[in-house]
């Protein structure tokens, strides 16, 4: 008989987070699915388990992934486990997720902390209606296109990013969206846990300079209604300049402001050849 893939949630910082459910299913799993075995063992050693480890992470995922299932084919169960929060979101656990629906293996969720909505809940910005956009690529062009398509998201959005990088997204932030409410959520649940609520314009001008530590949440309010309206072709054509002035060619940058406005490109690439 197959045995079942728990998808179990680990702290994001304290580990007087962790459930005792979580805790049950990690002794009690035949083997551990982890990310990083080195990250994971110090979680193991805390509850004083001792158990089998197979890392599984983006790089060996597909390799691993069919391992995995295979043994919990043979009768085994995993409790497969991210370095911190929920795996399976924005994380490798995905494909794993999708290997056991393509092969009929019974998943199970242990539910436990996670960052986006523990940042979301403190950021002081509306909860009702959110979007999570998970990291921003570091490829430009990826970068903006990722950016603009949200120019007028009506709903919160929560992004992750990297403390080296984050002086380059607020300055982006600030380019792209004008100025918005931003909460910077760092250090979740650990000993200097701090939100910043500020602006994207302030953020822009005094909080890129490197000085924010830590895991960061980033959490940017949506567009106002007011903001929200229907693109001009000049605002199109003035999105595709800017898109120009990046590097790109004036057909790619019509295309792309044409999938941003929805102006049609051709109208964009006649006025931009003006």
């Amino acid at each position: 008989m197959a045995g079942i893939l728990y998808v179990t949630g680990t702290p994001i910082g304290n580990l007087s987070d962790l459930s005792p459910r979580a805790a049950q299913t990690l002794a009690e799993a035949d083997f551990i699915a982890a990310e990083d075995t080195r990250v994971t063992l110090k979680l193991l050693n805390h509850l004083g388990i001792k158990k089998p480890m197979v890392s599984y992470f983006e790089h060996n995922k597909r390799e691993r992934g069919e391992l995995i299932c295979a043994r919990i084919e043979q009768g085994e169960s995993c409790a497969v486990v991210t370095d911190a929060g929920m795996p399976c979101i924005s994380d490798p656990g995905e494909d794993l997720i999708r290997l056991c629906e393509e092969r009929g293996i019974k998943t199970v969720v242990v539910p436990g902390p996670s960052a986006v909505v523990s940042a979301l809940a403190v950021s002081g910005l509306e909860t009702g209606r959110f979007c999570f956009e998970g990291f921003l690529s570091v490829n430009k062009k990826s970068r903006a296109e990722h950016l603009q398509s949200l120019m007028h998201e009506r709903r919160t959005m929560i992004f992750y990013e990297a403390p080296h990088k984050l002086p380059a997204t607020l300055r982006d932030f600030y380019d792209t969206f004008g100025d918005r409410r931003l909460s910077i959520v760092r250090e979740l649940t650990k000993i200097h846990e701090e939100v910043i609520r500020t602006t994207t314009k302030y953020a822009a001008e005094h909080l890129s300079d490197g000085s924010v530590k830590g895991e960061i949440v980033l959490v940017l309010e949506g567009a106002r209604e007011e903001a929200a309206e229907e693109y001009t072709l000049e605002a199109a054509v003035a999105l595709a300049r800017q898109l120009m002035d990046r590097g790109e060619k004036a057909t790619a940058a019509a295309k792309e402001a044409a999938a941003v406005t929805g102006i049609k490109k051709n109208e964009i690439y006649k006025e931009l050849l003006a």
